[in-house]
Order: C-alpha cells, then sequence, then structure tokens
C-alpha cells in the first residue's frame, strides 16, 4: 500500500481496496496440486529403483511451488481502489500501470454477477464515464455490491461537498454574513465528518475560516 500512498493527492484517501476474488487463482492452484503430486510420485518411483534421484525429484518441486507463490504475488498486487476522488487501478508486480477515472466523471456502474458469483461473492462491474476511454471493465472484482455502493456514496459525497464549498464560498465572501447561517454551515460540515467524508483536519481547517467571518 505503500505505493498507492504516493498516488494520492492532497486530503485524498483510500475508501475501499479491492482484489479479484480469490477463484480467479483456482486454476493455478489445481495446476499447481497435479504436478505436485506428480513430482511426489516420480520421487517415490525414483526412491525405489534409482535412490540418488530422490533429492533431484525433491527440488522439481519447487517448480509448482514457485509458480503458485508468482502468481499470487501478481493477483496480490493488482487493485481496484475507491478514493474520497477517483477510481484507480493498479497493476504490475514491478512495473506498475495506473489508471484512474475521477468519480464526477462517472456517468453509470453496470455490475454483473453469475450464480456462481452470487453464492462466492464476486462479479464484473463495468464503468461507463465521461474520460477518452469510456468504458473500463473489472472482472471477477470480490465484493462487487459492496464495491458499487463505495462508489456511489463517494461519488454522492463529492456532489454534497460541491454544494457545501458554494454556500460557505457565499458566506465568506459576504461583508457581514449571518452568525446563523455560519452555525448552520458547521452543523453540515460536522454531518460530513461523522459520515467520514472529510477528515478531521479538513474539518478543522474549514471551521476555523468560517469562525473567521464572525
Amino acid at each position: 500500500m505503500k505505493y498507492v500512498e504516493r498516488l494520492l493527492a492532497c486530503n485524498e484517501r483510500v475508501v475501499r481496496v479491492a482484489r479479484d476474488h480469490w477463484i480467479t487463482l483456482l486454476p493455478t492452484i489445481l495446476i499447481d496440486i497435479a504436478i505436485s503430486i506428480v513430482v511426489v510420485g516420480l520421487v517415490v518411483l525414483g526412491s525405489l529403483l534409482s535412490p540418488p534421484w530422490t533429492w533431484f525429484g525433491l527440488l522439481l518441486l519447487l517448480v509448482p511451488i514457485g509458480h503458485f507463490l508468482l502468481r499470487f504475488w501478481r493477483w496480490w498486487n493488482d487493485l481496484y481502489i475507491v478514493t474520497n476522488r477517483r477510481l484507480i487501478r493498479v497493476t504490475g508486480m514491478f512495473n506498475k500501470r495506473v489508471s484512474d477515472t475521477a468519480l464526477e466523471k462517472i456517468n453509470d456502474i453496470l455490475m454483473e454477477q453469475s450464480s456462481l458469483g452470487r453464492m462466492l461473492g464476486f462479479g464484473d462491474i463495468e464503468i461507463i464515464s465521461g474520460s477518452e476511454k469510456g468504458i473500463d471493465m473489472f472482472q471477477h472484482v470480490s465484493d462487487p455490491i459492496g464495491f458499487k455502493i463505495e462508489m456511489f456514496d463517494q461519488k454522492e459525497a463529492l456532489a454534497r461537498m460541491d454544494v457545501f464549498e458554494e454556500q460557505a464560498g457565499r458566506v465568506v465572501r459576504a461583508e457581514a454574513p449571518a452568525p446563523g447561517g455560519i452555525s448552520e454551515l458547521i452543523s453540515e460540515l460536522d454531518g460530513l465528518r461523522q459520515k467520514g467524508l472529510i477528515t478531521d483536519v479538513e474539518f478543522e481547517e474549514k471551521k476555523q475560516q468560517l469562525l473567521a467571518k464572525i
């Protein structure tokens, strides 16, 4: 996650991280288990027919083990991230590829789950946005319902923040703003903080700006 933290802008924070469902590892697991069984069988046979080859056969077990660890590490490093500002996709183990879409540019989110996906908790999410790419597909995402809801919640939060900023801007620009209006704005700001839409630091900064006008 240290790499992800370096991608974040000022006052941007991660609210949800998802990966491909573990079922995407299942083919690799089955293949590596089958190879391991064959290797163990050959080792047992070799120990009966030609004992010196036993250790060489055991070394062959490093092949399926290494293959699985490599595949697992790749799976672990492919991330779907929702922040309070954008949707980020990070892929790659050593050479990283990062793509992101601003939440305000997302026009629609389509989700598709098979019967197996509903039972095990995975599905495909299609993001339709106003960016140049237009459509982005996330396949076999773990807990797609929760991921979709989080995107909608953060998108709504951005809209609410825009409304708040507009109201606060009018109050700050006014020569003699009404104290009641400032109190209402601070209460609304506190509501945004309690819902996790803004951080404590952001709350204090904006609160002090409003209090300075009293």
